[in-house]
């Protein structure tokens, strides 16, 4: 069986968690905690970086930093997982679904302006595998109307956009490390803060909404509860197999691009035949080898192309149902035109089997069968 996703293993990972028990501090704000958030700082080179027990964890975070009221609006893209929106819903907000380009399937930067109300609040951009949204475009709009800018960064560990890591570049930034993204601890994220303004309010939401952060640093003699927020703190054994993971993150983000290069090369001949379109990345972007997809023509019967990969042990997925055709969608947020390219492509979207390990002659396999199964479809 070709699977979908296997999780990478570095073979550090029960050692450090071996290590987080003989520490004694297993619930979270230990050294493996403290070594994960100064890497991230480093590399992302944010003002500071929060471990969180999931990205929707973060989202949420930076709902509840960023204020979000009943009623004000928040900009985001249709096709994305269900927390870049809920994390906003959960406070009142309401998403304003745009449509995405079609050729990086992220949100499409000359939609937004468009779409801003008095209520908007926030623009929310996610980048889809791994793959930079035109930020400077975005972070312009949000600098000309006083908007933030939450980067919903939950694929784009180790990728850029002119050479900034992707999270870096908003004012709030949100990484994933669930277990099917590149670098992982389980489930695991990060809220990255890149306005210092919002850092000490962070530090209270993240803690139940209290100044323990500062009781700790023995700032005062007690703490209590100053704010809203909640226990978003990442338990200490997953902090401890994320640092495996961060160890190792160079050599598995090439592992990755080398797989998807390969995944490119092989499927060439047959975008050139017109049966498949291959994913598209800017020149002014690093990415990062999170997923690969292909686009199918219209009028394919996609889950019959699934079902064959399937009856040959090949595991391929499609991917979201976009959020404003969701019953949760409709009633909680509201679309910006007709999202014509939301609609099409997420229809054709089919992602291929892809981790570390995964050799060339199953790449080779997936896209005979593929092929196979496609002209099949056009006889």
């Amino acid at each position: 069986m070709i699977f979908f996703n296997k999780p990478y293993m570095t073979g550090k990972e029960f050692s450090y968690i071996s290590e987080a028990e003989s520490n004694g501090m297993l619930a979270g704000n230990g050294p493996f905690t403290m070594l994960c958030q100064k890497w991230l700082e480093k590399y992302k080179k944010s003002h500071t970086a929060l471990l969180t027990n999931s990205c929707t964890a973060a989202l949420e975070m930076a709902a509840i930093i960023l204020n979000i009221q009943p009623g004000d609006e928040v900009i985001l893209p249709s096709y994305t997982f269900v927390s870049t929106a809920n994390a906003f819903v959960l406070r009142g907000g309401v998403p304003i679904f745009v449509d995405i380009r079609p050729d990086t399937l992220n949100i499409d930067e000359n939609l937004i302006e468009r779409a801003i109300s008095p209520r908007t609040k926030a623009i929310v951009p996610m980048h889809y595998g791994g793959v930079a949204c035109e930020m400077d475009a975005i972070m312009d709009i949000a600098l000309k109307h006083d908007l933030m800018v939450v980067e919903d960064a939950a694929q784009g560990i180790m990728a850029t956009y002119k050479n900034k890591p992707l999270g870096s570049i908003g004012h709030l930034g949100c990484l994933s490390f669930h277990e099917t993204k590149n670098i992982i601890s389980g489930q695991g994220g990060a809220l990255l803060i890149n306005d210092a303004l919002l850092a000490p309010k962070a530090l209270v939401v993240r803690e139940n909404g209290t100044n323990r952060n500062q009781f700790a640093q023995g700032k005062v003699d007690k703490y209590t509860w100053h704010n809203i927020g909640s226990n978003y703190i990442l338990g200490e054994m997953a902090a401890a197999f994320l640092w495996a993971q961060i160890e190792d993150a160079e050599n598995i983000t090439q592992q990755r691009l080398r797989s998807w290069e390969q995944y490119h090369e092989i499927l060439a001949p047959i975008e050139e035949e017109g049966y498949i379109k291959r994913p598209y990345v800017p020149t002014n972007c690093q990415h990062n080898a999170h997923m690969y997809y292909i686009l199918i023509p219209k009028g394919v019967d996609r889950k019959a192309i699934l079902d064959e990969l399937l009856a040959n042990e090949i595991v391929a997925l499609f991917h979201y149902i976009p959020l404003h055709s969701s019953p949760a969608g409709k009633q909680y947020g509201k679309t910006y035109g007709e999202l014509i390219n939301t609609n099409d492509l997420s229809s054709r979207l089919i992602r291929l089997p892809l981790w570390v390990g995964i050799s060339k002659t199953q790449q080779k396999k997936v896209a005979k069968v593929l092929k196979r199964a496609l002209v099949s479809q056009s006889s």
